[in-house]
């Protein structure tokens, strides 16, 4: 399950907030990473010529809008040839919401990468509008940047990244496709593969967990994991994978483990039905409270489709 476009740009979606600056150092890192282009496309929606009363001033103010939005995203371009001046840049400034803009711009993207939060104003990338539903639908992969700026070596800096990439892994679709993408991540990366693998068994009346056999269960959670493992460490012999199997909640678990990873690999549940309109409980607590960037598989379209 290969879910690039190698042929596609690295789209880095830009307001003026610090949160897109972050999110433009990282894609031109990645841009360099995968020997691509970036594109930066800024969208802002126009106001209607009567939206200030007077046709004329609603007129001018548009113009100032579109005047203000060429200046950040020419700033943009120029910031992103600093930090990668190899890479081919290219800008696009576009009259509309956000949200359709960089669906769009996903759809041709080999990764699309977003601030976790912007200014909110015109063109404001907030996590829960934009970054959100770019997650949670987006037609390529989606890298939201999280944690602190002096806590990010970030990619294309030309030595590996010692800490590790997580994924999570409960064997549903949703997490076989952030496995796949967590395993060619890391072995783009040059990064070791933290799987976890957590368990906890709600069902069990609570007057029965003297008499249960909780090494046995570990146990057999162990060899779950190592099954779920197998053939992609045949598939990617270089990758060093660690395991890590915990009797907890995930959320809690990869949370914790974010704060010495380089990235977390997470599942959507794609688009085309309700259900692609959503997030999972695990993937949106990353997206919001994760100490490093979060990156957002798309799932097998033969698995959405059923």
């Amino acid at each position: 399950m290969n879910q690039r476009r190698p042929e596609g740009p690295v789209v880095v979606g830009v307001d003026e907030s610090e949160s897109a600056l972050d999110a433009l150092r990282w894609a031109a890192g990645e841009a360099i990473l995968r020997h691509a282009p970036l594109r930066a496309v800024l969208a802002f929606a126009p106001v209607p010529a009567g939206h200030v009363g007077n046709p004329g001033l609603g007129t001018a103010y548009r113009h100032q809008m579109a005047e203000t939005a060429r200046a950040v995203l020419d700033g943009a371009v120029e910031l992103a040839r600093q930090v990668a001046p190899g890479v081919a840049v290219e800008s696009e400034l576009c009259q509309g919401f956000p949200v359709p803009v960089l669906l769009d711009e996903s759809d041709r993207a080999q990764l699309t990468v977003l601030g976790s939060r912007g200014l909110g104003g015109f063109t404001g990338l907030l996590l829960g509008s934009v970054a959100g539903s770019l997650a949670a639908r987006g037609g390529s992969p989606v890298l939201v940047v999280r944690g602190r700026r002096d806590e990010q070596s970030g990619p294309g800096t030309g030595s590996p990244d010692p800490r590790p990439i997580i994924v999570g892994i409960d064997g549903s679709p949703t997490s076989e496709a952030a496995v796949a993408l967590a395993f060619e991540e890391a072995a783009l990366r040059a990064a070791p593969l933290l799987a976890v693998h957590t368990w906890l068994d709600d069902v069990i009346e609570p007057t029965l967990s003297p008499l249960i056999d909780w090494q046995s269960l570990e146990a057999e959670e162990r060899s779950l994991l190592a099954q779920r493992l197998a053939g992609w460490s045949e598939k990617y012999p270089d990758v060093e994978v660690r395991r890590l199997v915990e009797r907890d909640r995930p959320a809690g678990v990869l949370l914790a483990e974010t704060a010495q990873a380089q990235l977390v690999v997470v599942g959507s549940r794609g688009r085309g039905n309700a259900t692609g309109l959503l997030l999972g409980s695990v993937s949106h607590a990353l997206l919001h409270h994760s100490h490093c960037p979060v990156l957002v598989a798309r799932p097998d379209p033969a698995e959405t489709a059923r």
